[in-house]
């Protein structure tokens, strides 16, 4: 369930940055024109984050039920490290499609 959420979020990055105008977040209304990551690209390194740590999770539990040395603290551990960045990643997720609702319900 996780894993297709984010890839989800990915792919609503992804479209975010083909659809994005060329405009760095450093330019408009008397910027300086510095170039930055685009929105996009910056919630697909979060979520391609979220998804190496919840691999680590897996990792690290599947040690441990294994009996490979890793204890139960590592195990947890990771696993509320990657449950905090999926909450995080799906609040931002949440924010975005609450503020696209919110101007597409604008009249012009």
């Amino acid at each position: 369930m996780q894993v297709a959420m984010m890839n989800a979020i990915a792919s609503g990055a992804n479209a975010i940055s083909q659809s994005a105008t060329g405009m760095n977040a450093g330019e408009g209304a008397g910027g300086t024109g510095t170039a930055t990551a685009p929105f996009g690209s910056l919630l697909t390194d979060a979520v391609q984050s979220v998804g190496n740590l919840e691999t680590e999770a897996r990792t690290t539990v599947d040690g441990m039920m294994t009996g490979s040395g890793v204890d139960v603290h590592t195990a947890m551990i990771a696993t509320q490290k990657a449950d905090m960045a999926f909450e995080l990643v799906l609040a931002v997720r949440s924010k975005a499609v609450q503020a696209y609702q919110s101007v597409m319900g604008m009249q012009f």
